[in-house]
């Protein structure tokens, strides 16, 4: 229990915590217990929390500095943290005094907690992970940062307007962030474009011709039991000339704020379309932008604590969080070699001993790369520092023995076509540690996008397995299951959650599988209602939740999961004596604002819900759902409530994923492909308890290598055919009878995903999930042996593998 808000603090006296919320209501909101609305009671309750919050952080930032400790920095494009309050006071200890307090006045704390917004600041896995990671580290007891931007608006807001994805500002900021603080003095100049001269002495000297400056926004970032309070550190962005007074006067009132509008362009949005050389360009901005004042911030940091900045790589371990970043490392030899005046092989070294890089994909275009025009436009500095780099690595290359070949795709500049800079490389040339985020993924790694680079440096690539907070993800987001957990086998899983592995003998006891069912149907029947009342619909919780949320893309393969539906449907109405199980096929996610063929199948998917969920003949035998604007809240509630967990993206593309995790350790079973961190967790939990189907990485590889008769696949197998042309022919979009007609036609052209060749395969998984369904206690039995196998997915052995083998914090 978290003594300070169980007790009142010395200096408070005796006062409770019920009034100190009333004091901080009056105070600091300017509210009187009885005209307070909910949100003027949320914003006291986290600023009283806030206070003991901030005690614990400074004790954490001052015991750190007095013991010279040397500190992870994270620096990653996206965070996604999701509401803060319930996970504070979970991790402070507090939940029962803070719902205590609030109930003594009359308030809700489950109702002020859900109208918390959800901080727009990031997407997908890649944030969320970062967010575990964040939260692991302070759990563990190490001191870090986290870096990134505080994005005004985010991505954007999911509407769902007649089925197709219509994409609003997430006004998240748009009531204040009770959260964060303002560091006026942690603000540095971030310049782009201009000039590089050389100077007297020989050195070079950069002079941008224009410049923004960027200024810290800090959030305290708190562990498992408060042992730790880190810092996430965003960056937003200002004019030095806020206003150009003479323009204004001049009647140029547009003109004389634009410098300002183009500061703030570059902390507005999250991942702007970079289909246009205006988008490519401010994607650029945005990377260089929060990287030089991350790194700064980090140089700064040192110098003032340890003076010498060859000891950098003693006392900092940097982090990059995917090819975002990593124009981190030459901006760090930027510092190093035109500000510190060390020479180019002594920052180098200092460089890689400082640096790890983590790839999160083997897609082509997820490894970013920039025209080499802009960048050099932009970043006239870096640019030559990346071909002196470049110089370095391809003659270590030669020395080798390397061939042409191997030199062309070993280099930072892609010269196949238009010269663009490889930011993928150049992360792993200025890295010490290059690491995949899943064993598959790792190899995968080394014998594809990073083949040549790998046979250079053949000790750099490293597997370091994903993870996910069991606090949110299972403690915080289901509560009956952690009540029913800690009455089973204590409270060991709670600081370890390998210690879950002492449930696996309760899959035998028929007892505790019943009450095991019940909580899962009690989160079920709370998701319905969450959906009666937001979507106006109706659903069976005694139905199975079938759960497929992620971003959608198609190598997440929506559309096999949605072709297989109407398959199914079609099944069901054929042939209504067969023994259904009855199946909630529950989507969500949000799809890139300029990815047409991912936003066609978000309409497809509500194309095909209206006309399931319409149909009589069906009944509650099969409901379709996308429910609109997927976030950490949402899925919060969601994955309590599943019961199979759909991970079925094409063999070799998905890098880890953690949703896979965050639903096995809620008690779904998992339907998927020999892919990401499938693998693992199939080995975990072993074969009977989970479902695996279609080509393996190696198969995919084969059947693009070797070709494949779609038309022949397609029309070999009666469920698919049916399904793929009554999609085609309009039979879900009578309004627009053409709408899907290329959408499928790509199947028969080009197929790169492999819908159709792994179709018979998940068609007939499927009817093996139904068969398990029906057979209760096996379904709960397999259910319990996941969520008693899956501890070792935890955040906290990742961050622990990490720190070791990688930081050297450990």
């Amino acid at each position: 229990m978290s003594q300070l808000l169980a007790e009142p603090a010395a200096d408070q006296g005796s006062i409770p915590l019920a009034a100190r919320i009333v004091d901080t209501l009056a105070h600091r909101i300017g509210k009187d217990e009885k005209a307070a609305r909910p949100h003027d009671w949320l914003a006291a309750t986290i600023l009283t929390v806030r206070d003991e919050i901030i005690d614990r952080w400074m004790a954490s930032t001052k015991a750190a500095h007095q013991a010279g400790a040397k500190r992870v920095y994270y620096l990653s494009l996206e965070f996604l943290i999701g509401r803060l309050l319930r996970d504070a006071i979970s991790n402070l200890g507090a939940n029962d005094a803070v719902r205590e307090a609030l109930a003594s006045l009359g308030v809700d704390l489950a109702e002020i907690e859900e109208i918390e917004p959800d901080a727009a600041l990031g997407n997908g896995g890649l944030g969320r992970l970062a967010a575990c990671f964040m939260e692991s580290l302070a759990s563990l007891d190490l001191p870090a940062y986290g870096y990134g931007i505080r994005y005004v608006n985010g991505m954007f807001r999911q509407r769902i307007d007649d089925g197709f994805q219509l994409e609003l500002p997430e006004n998240w900021l748009a009531h204040g962030n009770p959260w964060e603080f303002e560091r006026r003095e942690s603000a540095y100049f971030v310049g782009f474009g201009g000039e590089v001269t050389a100077t007297e002495e020989g050195t070079s000297h950069w002079s941008p011709a224009e410049a923004v400056e960027a200024v810290a926004v800090d959030t305290p970032v708190v562990g498992w039991r408060g042992k730790r309070v880190n810092t996430l550190r965003l960056w937003t962005a200002r004019a030095f000339d806020p206003i150009r007074l003479d323009r204004f006067n001049a009647g140029d009132f547009q003109g004389a704020l634009a410098g300002q509008l183009r500061a703030e362009t570059l902390t507005r949005v999250l991942y702007p379309n970079d289909s246009t050389p205006a988008g490519q360009e401010l994607r650029l901005r945005q990377e260089y932008f929060f990287s030089s004042a991350s790194i700064q911030d980090i140089v700064r940091r040192h110098v003032q604590y340890f003076g010498d900045i060859r000891t950098l790589p003693e006392k900092a371990a940097i982090q990059l969080n995917d090819t975002h970043p990593a124009v981190s490392v030459a901006e760090l030899m930027r510092l190093l070699v035109d500000h510190h005046d060390l020479t180019f092989d002594e920052a180098w070294d200092v460089t890689r001993a400082t640096f790890g890089y983590t790839n999160h994909t083997l897609l082509p275009e997820a490894l970013e790369s920039w025209p080499l025009p802009l960048f050099e436009r932009l970043l006239p500095r870096h640019m030559q520092l990346v071909y002196a780099i470049n110089a370095k690595l391809l003659r270590g290359a030669r020395a080798q023995g390397v061939d042409d070949h191997a030199i062309s795709a070993i280099s930072l500049i892609d010269e196949g076509g238009e010269r663009r800079v490889r930011m993928a490389n150049l992360a792993f040339a200025g890295s010490h540690s290059v690491n995949g985020v899943a064993a598959l993924h790792t190899e995968l790694m080394k014998s594809t996008v990073f083949a040549d680079l790998h046979r250079v440096f053949p000790d750099r690539i490293n597997n370091k397995t994903n993870g996910i907070t069991p606090r949110r993800w299972l403690q915080q987001c289901n509560p009956g299951l952690t009540s029913l957990l800690r009455e089973t086998i204590g409270d060991a899983f709670l600081d370890d959650a390998e210690a879950l592995t002492a449930l696996a003998p309760h899959a035998e006891d028929a007892a505790f599988r019943d009450r095991f069912a019940a909580v899962k149907r009690e989160n079920k029947v709370a998701l319905a209602q969450y959906l009666k009342d937001t979507m106006r619909l109706r659903l069976d919780p005694d139905a199975m939740f079938d759960v497929q949320i992620k971003r959608i893309h198609e190598y997440k393969r929506q559309l096999l999961n949605i072709i297989e539906t109407v398959a199914l449907y079609d099944q069901i109405r054929s042939h209504p004596e067969r023994d259904w199980v009855p199946r909630v096929k529950l989507f969500a996610g949000k799809a890139a604002s300029s990815y047409h063929n991912a936003k066609l199948i978000i309409k497809l998917a509500n194309d095909v819900a209206k006309r399931v969920n319409a149909d009589p003949a069906i009944g509650d035998l099969l409901k379709v759902v996308f429910v609109p604007n997927y976030n950490v809240s949402l899925a919060e509630k969601i994955i309590p409530a599943a019961n199979l967990s759909e991970q079925i993206s094409t063999a070799g593309m998905e890098a880890s994923g953690t949703g896979n995790m965050k639903f096995a350790i809620n008690g779904a079973l998992t339907i998927g492909t020999l892919d990401g961190a499938n693998i693992e967790i199939k080995d975990r939990v072993g074969d009977d308890n989970i479902f695996i189907f279609g080509l393996t990485a190696d198969e995919v590889e084969q059947h693009r290598a070797a070709g494949w008769d779609r038309r022949a696949t397609i029309d070999g197998s009666a469920e698919l055919s049916q399904a793929v042309n009554a999609i085609a022919s309009g039979v879900f979009s009578p309004d627009d009878p053409g709408r899907y007609k290329d959408l499928m036609g790509g199947l028969y052209d080009h197929d790169w995903f492999l819908v159709a060749a792994d179709f018979d395969g998940y068609a007939a998984c499927q009817r093996r999930v139904d068969d398990r369904w029906r057979d209760q206690p096996a379904w709960q039995a397999a259910a319990i042996r996941n969520v008693a196998q899956v501890g070792w997915f935890s955040s906290d052995r990742t961050i622990r593998e990490y720190a070791r083998d990688i930081w050297g914090v450990m």
